[in-house]
């Protein structure tokens, strides 16, 4: 048995310790949220934060999840930030299929809580290892300016 802190919640799970984290969260807890785009840290879908740094689940071992505070796109609405970001994403109109916006939206938080007023250079950065396939990044980067207080 695992014990993970997933959303300020402690949670006991069984599995390996080499299963990839993001099979934990998506079968054993039911936070569906998090999303399999590669399954080599290459595209971002998958993204959550550990200990408030954007990382990719889908490479991530649950084993190395032990200890340290999980969180997935459905609790960081309930942070200011969060709250920012989902916001300005509705109001810009940024999805278009969607598949992807659960990572983008992770990391853009974690850009906010970095960098609270990024330029298009910090933005861009940031945010450069998730894709979209429908390639709305300029909607992205106008909803983080959005969300920063800068639009």
């Amino acid at each position: 048995m695992i014990s993970l802190n997933i959303n300020g919640k402690l949670v006991k799970v069984e599995a390996e310790a080499d299963t990839p984290l993001l099979w934990v969260l998506r079968d054993e807890l039911g936070l569906a949220g998090t999303k399999y785009g590669c399954g080599a840290a290459l595209c971002g879908a998958c993204t959550i934060h550990v200990d408030g740094q954007p990382t990719r689940a889908c490479v991530m071992p649950v084993s190395a999840a032990v200890g340290r505070k999980i969180a997935t796109i459905e609790a960081i609405g309930a942070t200011p930030v969060g709250q920012r970001v989902q916001s300005a994403w509705a109001e810009i109109d940024v999805p278009q299929c969607g598949y992807c916006q659960s990572g983008q939206i992770m990391a853009a938080v974690a850009l906010l809580r970095a960098i609270p007023k990024p330029s298009d250079k910090d933005i861009d950065q940031a945010m450069s290892g998730n894709l979209c396939r429908c390639g709305t990044y300029p909607r992205i980067r106008a909803a983080i300016h959005k969300a920063a207080g800068q639009s």
